[in-house]
C-alpha cells in the first residue's frame, strides 16, 4: 500500500530529527507546509534557502515552512530537482 510507505518513509526522516513531538499544518490554497518542533514556536530569527524558511529560537531550530510543498513532493517522487 502506496500510504504505509509513505507513512514509514515520513516515520524514519522524524525519527533522525531527534525531536519528540511535530506538528504539521497545510494551506491547501497556499500550498504552504508548516512543520513547527515547539508550540508555540517564539521565533527569534528566521532563514530562507530556496523554498524552505527555517525558524529559530535562539539556536534551536523550531520550525520549518516550506513553500510550494506539493511541488516539491512531487519532484522528490520523481526524483528531479528544483533549478
Amino acid at each position: 500500500m502506496a500510504e504505509a510507505a509513505a507513512i514509514l518513509e515520513s516515520a524514519a526522516s522524524f525519527l533522525k530529527l531527534g525531536v519528540k513531538k511535530q506538528w504539521l499544518d497545510y494551506d491547501e490554497e497556499a500550498d504552504v507546509l508548516y512543520v513547527s518542533f515547539r508550540r508555540p514556536q517564539k521565533a527569534t530569527d528566521s532563514r530562507m534557502e530556496g523554498d524552505v524558511i527555517y525558524h529559530y529560537r535562539d539556536e534551536e531550530l523550531v520550525g520549518v515552512t516550506i513553500l510550494h510543498a506539493s511541488e516539491i513532493c512531487r519532484q522528490g517522487e520523481t526524483g528531479s530537482q528544483q533549478p
